[in-house]
Formats: C-alpha cells, structure tokens, sequence
C-alpha cells in the first residue's frame, strides 16, 4: 500500500515551513505536485513517487542519518552484498531502519570495530586515503618480533611496489601489539606481518578515530549520534583517547 500523507504535513516534515506556513503557500498556490497546482488543504501525497515543487524549487525530506558502530565477529563478512553461504554484519543488526553501508572494512577472518551508516559524506571523508584517519588494530603474531623488525612496522613496508605510510605501534607482549595505521590497503597489516617473515594469528580493529569498541562483545551494536565525532570544520573530531564513545 503507498504510504500517502497530507500535502501540508509533508511540507512541514521538510522543514520548508511550519504547518501553518505550509497550509499557506498551498492556498497561495506556491505548491506543485506533479507539475499541478495544488490549493485544497487536506490533499494526500505519496512521497515515494509524487514530485513537489515550491517555487520552482523541488524538495524532499530529508532520510535521517543513523550510525551504529558494531563489533564484527570472526566469520562473518563486511559487505553489504549477500554471497551463498556468506554470513554479512547486516545479519547481525535487528530491524534495520535504513540501507545502511560498512565503514572500515574487515576480511572474513578479522574481528572488531566496523561502522554502519547511511550518511555518505561522512563514510567517504571517513574512508578517502587523503584525510589520513586514524585506525588502531590490536594484533597477536606467530613469532616474537625483533626491534629491528618492529621498527620496518613502524617506518613502513613496500606492499604491492609502494611503501606504507608511517605508523605508530606499541607492544603489549612479544608477540601482541597495538598498531595505527593512517590509511587502509586490503589485508595491509597482514601483509606487512608477512614482509617480516611472521603470521597474524588474530587481528581486532578497536578504533576509527576518537570511535572505539568500548565494552561490546562480539556481534554486539549499538547507536551513537554523530554529534560525538562531528565539527562543521572538518565533520571529525581529533580529541585525546580519553574522550572516546
């Protein structure tokens, strides 16, 4: 069934006008639905398919912008798109209200801290290479790792003919350490363990910028506002640790 609505509701939730405002360009016959002028308060629209225009100008409400930020669970993949047998981090939100898009994606084998969206500006500037955002993994190696060998992690590794940017890394065991890394190749860490003669046994994504884990468990979600990461300046904030979600 087509969700219709009252013309001058639809206008108000648009946040064109109030409802009085809106019942008054209807009656002016500032309003257009479908390339006709509408005057008669009390007529229905469906917003899904029918186009309004106010003064010349077409509008539409605007889809609120929900974020989730979600411990992906070993096994599970980060694509929205379904492969036969594939279990996807979509599986594990209930009563998704909104197409939603991972950011920072994890392989199958990977754990942690994934991001669901449906504000793409923010996934893009979030994800795009030049703004160099902050992502930290904590990572558990076969062997124990020489200073030598964890200096070439942190002055970068020539992956597929280019040299990674620089990170920052801090060992927690001989064979535990935490990593940041400012850009996000495919299976990046794990290549880099491999260019040291070692193997990643388990790899936990903890923080994208100033959002962490914080105490969720595997398959674990919850919402956040984007108000805890978000500056008009530059829509991320660069706070210490202590001020994490």
């Amino acid at each position: 069934m087509p969700q219709e609505v009252r013309l001058q509701k639809y206008i108000a939730e648009c946040g064109i006008a109030s409802r009085r405002g809106a019942e008054k360009l209807i009656t002016s016959g500032k309003v257009k639905v479908n390339g006709e002028i509408i005057k008669k308060l009390g007529s229905k629209i469906d917003p899904s398919k029918d186009k309004i225009i106010i003064d010349n100008k077409n509008i539409q409400k605007q889809e609120e912008k929900i974020y989730i930020k979600l411990y992906k669970p070993k096994g599970y993949i980060s694509s929205c798109k379904r492969h036969t047998g594939e279990r996807t981090v979509l599986d594990l939100i209930k009563n998704i209200p909104a197409r939603l898009y991972p950011v920072g994606r994890l392989d199958k084998e990977s754990e942690g801290l994934i991001i669901l969206t449906n504000d793409g500006k923010l996934a893009h500037k979030l994800m795009h290479p030049r703004y160099e955002h902050e992502k930290e993994y904590e990572v558990t190696v076969e062997k124990e790792l020489s200073d030598q060998e964890i200096k070439k992690l942190e002055d970068g590794i020539i992956i597929d003919g280019r040299k990674t940017l620089p990170t920052k890394l801090k060992t927690i065991t001989n064979k535990k350490f935490n990593i940041i890394l400012r850009e996000g190749k495919k299976r990046q860490i794990r290549k880099m363990v491999s260019a040291v003669k070692n193997n990643v046994i388990t790899l936990k994504r903890v923080r994208i910028e100033n959002i962490t884990l914080g105490t969720l468990s595997p398959g674990e979600y919850e919402y956040f506002s984007s108000k805890n990461f978000l500056t008009p300046k530059r829509n991320i904030i660069k706070q210490n640790l202590t001020d994490i979600v």
